[in-house]
């Protein structure tokens, strides 16, 4: 995925350790793990250890909600993929048309 336009952001600054995350959220840490290996959270890492941003919390908050309501995760993934293209033909459109001004 690609840099978030405000990653200085302190809501996208990978800081939080996979047991806060878990307390955080309700969810296990093995649930977690296997969010990201459905490629629907990206933490950092750094020396094996995962880090992770308050978007991401929330990332495995609406992940977790979505699940309950019987979404499954190939699902999940297609809707991430979905907006991701959206905000980007979005923002190529905003620099094409900031361009011609």
């Amino acid at each position: 995925m690609t840099a978030h336009p405000q990653e200085d952001h302190y809501k996208y600054k990978k800081v939080i350790s996979i047991g806060v995350v878990s307390e955080l959220t309700g969810l296990s840490q093995r649930q977690i793990r296997y969010y990201e290996e459905r490629k629907l959270v990206f933490p950092d890492r750094s020396k094996g250890i995962r880090k992770y941003s308050f978007a991401d919390v929330e990332q495995l908050m609406k992940i977790a909600n979505q699940r309950e309501e019987g979404v499954s995760t190939w699902e999940i993934r297609q809707e991430m993929t979905k907006e991701l293209r959206e905000r980007m033909l979005k923002g190529q459109m905003n620099a094409h048309f900031r361009m011609r001004s």
